[in-house]
This record gives structure tokens, C-alpha cells and sequence, in this order.
């Protein structure tokens, strides 16, 4: 059965994905995130087609069986060059392959795909058909609700016709538009104003088309909220930066009745990994600067946070350190509200 199969226009099973963000849902991110949930949808880094056709391929597609479901996230606009690359996905072993056309910056933008592609869902439309062509596992899309002057709604049920015609097997929607010119890619996550209802709408008038929302959701109450509108939820920088919510999502999103993962579980998990990663070549920091956000708001985090990027550069740093810095985070008082 397929990840994304529809019943009458009804998802069988939620689906709660944790966003492709650069330089952050590395593969030992991804590992991280798997020992807090079994069922979420991990998605890797953006890569780039041209990048996996003439590089070092298991540099850039290699991963830990343990991460499944896992998808990769291209960025292309080749129609023949994306239906390579989806092929070299699926005998690597992905469960899903995702074509980005909602990334704002200079460089997908001088490669004219990324967000760029708002402008062109024919092309979109092809590219998708090529790359399902060439594979059995799913392709999706992940897009904005529009870029620059372009009326949202207009662009966004052009390209989710386009899609479906394409017989795309979900579209993520990121529910902001994108300024090609005068906002950073950082600005476009924020500055642009968010339109779920927009999304909501155009669920209804595609109710065959699998579509999840992402953009500005901040927790899993927030994920709840939307999955009575759409077909599956994407968390972001919250997943990111407050990683601790990830540990109830099997039990609030999939009905999951074992018990959540114990934090000390958790940590001893991922101190192996540590020094396993250190024995092969890696380092330390590599794995701990996905850790970073685990306590935040909690007694401790102050210093577990500190050991985690300065005490983790030392050349001598391994799993250990870990271990330490948890121990902190157990022994710290509750703090002292001043007078």
C-alpha cells in the first residue's frame, strides 16, 4: 500500500512529516529524530539533480536503514535529468523522492528551479511524469502558494491541476508565498504572510489529490488543528529547534499505544552513535548540533546547550560528553524566580 493512498478522497493514515531544510536535516539529524518517533516522514536535505549525477553518490544519498520512512528532496527542472536521478533514489533505497519547488534562494533561482517553478506547472507537470516513469515509489512536490506578484489562489490551482494530471502522489504546500526579489531565504519563512485557509480550500476542491500543509506550525496541538482540513502535516524549524515534541507524535498523530521513548533511552542511544561516528573519521559536534534544542525551557538546558557546542569541538569529544551534559540537565534545581 502506498504511503500516500486515498479512499474516496480520505487519507487511511495521517501523515506527519518533518520538513527538507538545508544545512540541518542531515543524516544524523535524521537518525536523531527516528529514536522519537517510528512512523513521522523524515525528509532529507535539498539535493541538487546534477549534483547526484556526476558526484559522490553515497555522500549525498548514503543513510541509516533506521531512518525509514525517508524521502529525498531534489531540486531540477530537467524532465530527463529528474527521471535519472528518481531512479538512482529508488535503488538507493528511498522511500519517497520529492521535487522542491519552493526554495527561495539565489542559488535555485540561477538554476531556474526551486520556487522558480511556481511560475511554470506545465513543466512541473512534466518533470513529475518523467520522474514517476521511472520509478514504483512515490514523487511528490513541495511548493508555495505562489511567488512574487502572482495572485495566490490562480497559481496555486494551476499548479495543483497541473499536478494532478500528472498523477503526482502528494503535494506539500507551504502556505506563504515566495519573494523571488527583495527578501532573503530567511526573510520568506517569516516575513510573507500565511493563508492556510487557502490550502483548505483547495483540499476541497481537490479531494483525490493528497495535500499537506506546511509553514508557521508550531506544535502538535497546532498539527491536530490542520489534519481536520488536509491530508498530512509538515513541522519545520519547530521540529528543529524544540525536538522534544517529536516523542509524543506516535502516541497524538498515530494513535500509537506504546510507550513514548525515555529521554535517558534517548541519550544513551545517541552517545553510541557519537562514538561510533568519532571511530569512523567523524566528529563529535557533526551529531550534537542537532541535539542542541532537547531541553530548552527546562532546568539545565542552559548548560547542556553549552557543553553540546563548545565542549563538543574538542578533538577528544565522543559519546560521553553526552552523558555528561544529561547528567546536568538531572541535577539542575528548579530555578529561583527573583524576588
Amino acid at each position: 500500500m502506498s504511503l500516500y493512498e486515498l479512499k474516496s478522497g480520505l487519507l487511511r493514515n495521517p501523515i506527519f512529516a518533518i520538513a527538507p531544510m538545508m544545512d540541518w536535516t542531515d543524516r544524523h539529524c535524521r537518525f536523531f529524530h527516528r529514536q522519537m518517533t517510528r512512523h513521522a516522514l523524515l525528509y532529507t536535505e535539498m539535493v541538487v539533480a546534477d549534483a547526484i549525477l556526476h558526484g559522490d553518490r553515497n555522500r549525498l544519498l548514503g543513510f541509516n536503514g533506521i531512518e525509514h520512512p525517508v524521502a529525498l528532496q531534489v531540486g531540477g527542472s530537467d524532465p530527463a535529468k529528474l527521471a535519472v536521478v528518481s531512479k538512482i533514489a529508488e535503488d538507493f533505497g528511498y522511500d519517497e523522492i520529492n521535487l522542491n519547488c519552493g526554495c527561495p534562494s539565489d542559488r535555485v533561482q540561477s538554476g531556474a528551479f526551486g520556487a522558480c517553478l511556481m511560475q511554470e506547472p506545465a513543466l512541473v507537470a512534466r518533470c513529475v511524469a518523467a520522474m514517476k516513469a521511472s520509478v514504483q515509489i512515490p514523487v511528490t512536490v513541495k511548493c508555495r502558494i505562489g511567488v512574487d506578484e502572482q495572485e495566490p489562489r490562480d497559481a496555486l490551482y494551476s499548479m495543483l491541476s497541473a499536478l494532478a494530471n500528472s498523477s503526482v502522489d502528494a503535494v506539500w504546500v507551504h502556505a506563504r508565498k515566495a519573494w523571488l526579489q527583495g527578501l532573503s531565504p530567511k526573510e520568506n519563512r517569516d516575513v510573507p504572510p500565511l493563508d492556510y485557509a487557502l490550502v483548505y480550500e483547495l483540499k476541497r476542491e481537490f479531494p483525490n489529490l493528497f495535500i499537506g500543509i506546511n509553514g508557521g506550525i508550531a506544535d502538535l496541538n497546532q498539527s491536530l488543528d490542520h489534519l481536520n482540513h488536509v491530508d498530512g502535516v509538515m513541522l519545520g524549524r519547530a521540529a528543529y529547534q524544540e525536538p522534544a515534541l517529536l516523542v509524543d507524535v506516535d502516541q497524538q498523530i498515530y494513535g500509537n499505544k506504546n510507550r513514548p521513548v525515555l529521554l535517558g533511552d534517548l541519550i544513551e542511544t545517541m552517545a553510541t552513535y557519537v562514538d561510533e561516528h568519532v571511530a569512523a573519521g567523524g566528529k563529535a559536534s557533526q551529531v550534537t548540533r542537532h541535539m542542541i534544542g532537547l531541553f530548552n525551557g527546562r532546568p539545565g538546558a542552559r548548560r547542556w546547550r553549552q557543553m553540546l557546542t563548545v565542549d563538543a569541538l574538542k578533538p577528544v569529544a565522543g559519546g560521553a560528553l553526552l552523558i555528561d551534559a544529561y547528567r546536568t540537565v538531572l541535577n539542575a534545581a528548579p530555578a529561583v524566580e527573583a524576588a
